[in-house]
């Protein structure tokens, strides 16, 4: 995303909050639908969009070089204090275009991301992530569905979209998955996950 005050500026506001939100639910708690599709470690992965660190840090203690990347310095800072030591690499920057990032990587990770993306952003933003990965990696998305929050940009995006831009851009569907209930409990948000792979 490039930046966008309603969006960005929440997250830097609501970082110390959001830094114990986010850690009160584990990486595999989240993503235990997909996680029998990573690859074996060691392995590269990015992690776009990557708030306080908790799935980089536990992606990188399964043994994956992570690069990740987060545009707010604020989350930057709560991630780097909650994760000391991990090995994670942070980087500075944004969908659509990831100017910073250099592949290839074998699983590319958007968690909570994808909707924050306007529609004219998104099959760029497709393309650019089909074109960071490595021959057979995987693209692993997880899609807030609901009415978005009125405090910042967010839209409700099926999964089926994502699977056309990820085709658009030469990504081949593997799953698709209905999460159902919210991890923390919020009554109107629910989750579908989405892994594609290049080739």
């Amino acid at each position: 995303m490039e930046p966008i005050t309603g969006v960005q500026g929440y997250y830097a506001e609501s970082a110390e909050r959001l830094g114990e939100v986010y850690e009160s639910v584990s990486f595999e708690s989240v993503h235990g639908a997909l996680l029998d599709l990573l690859p074996d470690a060691p392995a590269r992965v990015l992690d776009v969009g990557a708030g306080t660190g908790r799935d980089a840090a536990a992606l990188a203690g399964r043994g994956f070089t992570v690069d990740a990347v987060e545009p707010v310095a604020e989350l930057r800072g709560v991630a780097e204090r909650l994760h000391p030591g991990s090995g994670v690499r942070w980087l500075a920057d944004a969908l659509p275009d990831l100017r910073r990032v250099r592949g290839p990587y074998d699983v590319v990770l958007l968690s909570a991301v994808w909707m924050h993306l306007r529609p004219e952003e998104r099959p760029r933003a497709m393309r650019r992530l089909a074109g960071l990965l490595a021959p057979g990696g995987l693209l692993l998305i997880t899609l807030r569905r609901g009415v978005p929050p009125a405090d910042r940009l967010m839209y409700d995006i099926a999964p089926e979209e994502v699977a056309g831009h990820g085709a658009e851009a030469g990504l081949r569907p593997l799953r698709i998955v209905a999460e159902g209930a919210d991890r923390l409990g919020r009554d109107t948000v629910r989750w579908n996950s989405v892994a594609l792979q290049l080739g």
